[in-house]
């Protein structure tokens, strides 16, 4: 078993400064999954308190597709904090570090409360960081939405 694992083994190693290839982060899975919550709880605010079956199994699953989208979003995010953005960007952007610390709370709290309210904060705040993402490459041109929402 060692000899094989001899053999197997690399013979170099290869060190990288990020998960993955520099430039593919993009904000726009972001978006998507923070359109998806948005969506989830304006269905939800439509449903009302209507207690036949349908609207209960409608509720149960808009609920659980904005739980994982929520958390798709912080995934994203996190991503996007700790992978793309580096201490040049903090000098430029004081406050990035408190905008996704706020977009991450924001995502949590779509998890657990049904507001669209919510939802639309966490679109605004995930806005201003796609904003400053383009701004560190360089490019004012980069469109929010690709799409009409």
């Amino acid at each position: 078993m060692n000899l094989l694992r001899h053999l197997l083994r690399p013979t170099r190693v290869a060190f990288a400064h990020c998960d993955g290839p520099c430039g593919v982060y993009d904000p726009a899975s972001a978006r998507i999954a923070v359109e998806a919550v948005l969506s989830m709880e304006k269905k939800i605010a439509a449903l009302g308190d209507a207690g036949d079956p349908n609207s209960v199994n409608n509720r149960v699953r808009f609920i659980q597709i904005k739980e994982q989208q929520a958390e798709l979003v912080k995934h994203e995010l996190d991503v996007l904090w700790h992978d793309y953005f580096k201490p040049e960007h903090l000098e430029k952007y004081p406050d990035l570090h408190d905008k996704f610390w706020k977009a991450t709370k924001l995502a949590s709290k779509n998890k657990h409360e049904q507001d669209p309210a919510n939802g639309q904060q966490l679109l605004d705040a995930v806005k201003e960081i796609h904003e400053i993402f383009w701004a560190t490459k360089g490019r004012s041109d980069v469109p929010f939405y690709l799409a009409n929402p």
